[in-house]
């Protein structure tokens, strides 16, 4: 089963937020306060927060900056993974990432249905790595978020979770690969 060892000391990552909706701003975004409170709490830095409307080339403009920053670790995104007109922060992301993460999508997905039952099939959450850095695209809700967060990626993200965690990792993710990090 998993554990936190006190064998390892705590490693901090940059984050990055990006909420993606067009009606929120910074001070009426409870779902990208969520994760920032959670992640700060967890003890890892807040790399960047933004708002973006939902246009695809605007999403992918910041998301692909963060993915090229090398002072950005993980890009969380919350907003956009339903199925109206205007959600479309799936199609924005997804063709960035070079490996995608079936088990988040699974995992979070279990762990949803604990809270919403069926409804849980309305949304698209996905994960994936690109160029060394993590990306988790979330629903817009708090819930959402707070479930993401707590039941997946704050373990994931810590370096001192056994049998296994994405620090540990990072190092190895540009293996073979050339412009990116640890090339």
């Amino acid at each position: 089963m998993s554990h936190v060892s006190g064998e390892r000391s705590f490693i901090p990552v940059s984050i990055a937020v990006l909420t993606v909706s067009d009606s929120r701003s910074l001070e009426d975004d409870k779902s990208g306060q969520t994760l920032q409170d959670r992640l700060e709490k967890a003890g890892h830095n807040l790399g960047a927060r933004k708002i973006v409307r939902d246009e695809i080339p605007q999403i992918q403009a910041i998301v692909q900056g963060w993915i090229d920053d090398p002072d950005i670790d993980v890009v969380i995104t919350t907003g956009g993974t339903g199925f109206t007109g205007r959600d479309v922060t799936v199609e924005a992301v997804v063709p960035l990432m070079e490996k995608q993460m079936d088990g988040f999508s699974a995992l979070f997905h279990r762990l949803s249905f604990d809270k919403i039952g069926t409804s849980t099939i309305q949304s698209r959450a996905t994960g994936g790595v690109a160029k060394g850095t993590y990306i988790f695209v979330l629903p817009g809700s708090p819930g959402a978020c707070k479930d993401a967060w707590d039941g997946i990626i704050e373990a994931q993200l810590d370096y001192r979770h056994k049998p296994c965690n994405f620090v540990e990792i990072m190092p190895r993710l540009m293996e073979g690969k050339e412009g990116g990090r640890g090339a």
